[in-house]
């Protein structure tokens, strides 16, 4: 049974019975969580690969931002393969940061790497 709360406006799955649940459920991951994962991967010299990351604007801008900054990227269907051997770059373009509030997130992990 689906409801609706209406403080919040969120929906809420109500499951009645005394039956238990079983099975898969696929979470698909959301730009909020990819962009702080995207930005900590300034931490590293090493290449990571991060798995299902959705393909929405805000990604692709982050990603050019990191590219900037020294990060070579590569997609592989929703698998995205990252390397920032150094850094290149300490200032990002406005053309870039102006587009994604978000774009702050990367300054922690670009004052880790730079000395």
């Amino acid at each position: 049974m689906m409801l609706k709360d209406s403080r919040r406006g969120s929906r809420i799955l109500r499951i009645e019975g005394g039956q238990p649940l079983s099975g898969e459920l696929r979470i698909y991951p959301a730009k909020n969580a990819a962009l702080p994962i995207l930005a900590a991967s300034l931490l590293t010299p090493e290449p990571i690969t991060l798995l299902e990351v959705p393909r929405l604007r805000d990604v692709e801008v982050m990603l050019e931002l990191l590219s900037h900054l020294g990060t070579r990227y590569q997609w592989e269907g929703r698998t995205l393969h990252l390397h920032t051997p150094e850094i290149r770059n300490t200032h990002a373009p406005y053309e870039l940061v102006g587009q994604m509030r978000a774009s702050f997130i990367v300054w922690g992990a670009l004052l880790a790497r730079v000395e």
